[in-house]
């Protein structure tokens, strides 16, 4: 015998959709430093960046089967450790490089977009899904992710204790990575600080994964897209950063902003920055119901997905300009 079961459709779990292009392709991740170089330094990240760049899209065609694949690119300024010019002088400036350069930018995004997108606290959202991988034999003696800030990728050096009476010192020892392979490369990520009145300021590692999770398509709140692209409208961009869009689509013909693989091309400094951001995307739960949305569109197209969030970002990593 079977029994009917009866649900509210209203209480039925629902996870919106997003465009989905093959590549995510970002050609530039500059900080004020880098800006302040004028149109010179922009020019020759730019003229640095279009082999590698040309590179990145022929290696995603040839896995298309002939078929030609959706690429869109992305470049994101950062806004929120310190601010340089508006976006009225400096988007056109940055566009008109980079078509110096024979490249076209079809989304820019601000870094504070990545702490709040459209008054939704985004980096707070994935903090809340962090999940910390226990090592062996660890026994739960530092406190969580959720009250230092700091995520490892492996059992840390123990913290030495008093002896007792009589009693040697413990020995010391070393950190051990979880996955590793022989020898240990032991990373330990600070995400976040919290000044004297309680005011968080997250750490570039942890902006830049939630960028990658954007990039990807991963993130949701209650099921519905956050961090959409907008347009800028026909009054062009404003002169203050805050009146700017999270995420601006550029060129109205673009792919879609996320995509099921992500490449970045940057300056070799962000290396350790990158490493961080992989051991943050291996302890991060991401919305099951976008996974499983994305792992079947990507199967219906012939583009199986890594299971590993992380493995669906790649670098290139460029000496400086």
């Amino acid at each position: 015998m079977t029994e009917d079961v009866f649900r509210e459709t209203a209480a039925q779990a629902r996870t919106q959709s997003v465009p989905l292009s093959h590549l995510s392709l970002e050609i530039g991740h500059l900080y004020m430093e880098d800006l302040q170089g004028g149109p010179e330094r922009l020019r020759k990240h730019f003229a640095q960046v279009r082999p590698w760049a040309d590179a990145a899209r022929a290696a995603i065609g040839a896995e298309a089967g002939g078929k030609r694949p959706r690429i869109s690119t992305c470049f994101l300024i950062d806004d929120y450790f310190a601010r340089f010019s508006t976006p009225f002088d400096l988007v056109p400036l940055v566009l008109a490089e980079a078509e110096r350069a024979g490249l076209v930018i079809d989304y820019l995004a601000r870094e504070s977009g990545c702490a709040v997108a459209d008054k939704f606290p985004l980096a707070q959202a994935v903090a809340g899904r962090l999940v910390e991988s226990p090592p062996p034999g660890s026994y739960g003696a530092r406190p969580p992710v959720s009250l230092t800030g700091w995520l490892a990728n492996g059992r840390r050096s123990p913290v030495p204790r008093s002896p007792q009476a009589m009693r040697p010192a413990p020995a010391w020892q070393p950190p051990d990575e979880t996955a590793a392979r022989r020898h240990s490369i032991f990373v330990d990520v600070e995400l976040w600080d919290d000044d004297k009145d309680g005011n968080r300021t997250w750490s570039c590692p942890f902006l830049a994964a939630v960028w990658q999770l954007a990039r990807l398509g991963l993130i949701r709140n209650e099921g519905e897209a956050v961090m959409e692209p907008r347009d800028v409208g026909t009054a062009g961009f404003p002169r203050d950063w805050d009146e700017l869009p999270p995420l601006v689509r550029l060129n109205a013909s673009a792919a879609p902003f996320s995509a099921y693989r992500t490449c970045s091309v940057l300056p070799s400094r962000f290396l350790p920055v990158e490493h961080a951001v992989r051991v943050i995307l291996d302890q991060t739960e991401v919305d099951a119901g976008a996974v499983r949305q994305i792992e079947h569109r990507a199967a219906q197209e012939g583009r199986p997905t890594p299971h590993s969030i992380a493995d669906r970002v790649s670098y290139v990593f460029c000496s400086e300009p």
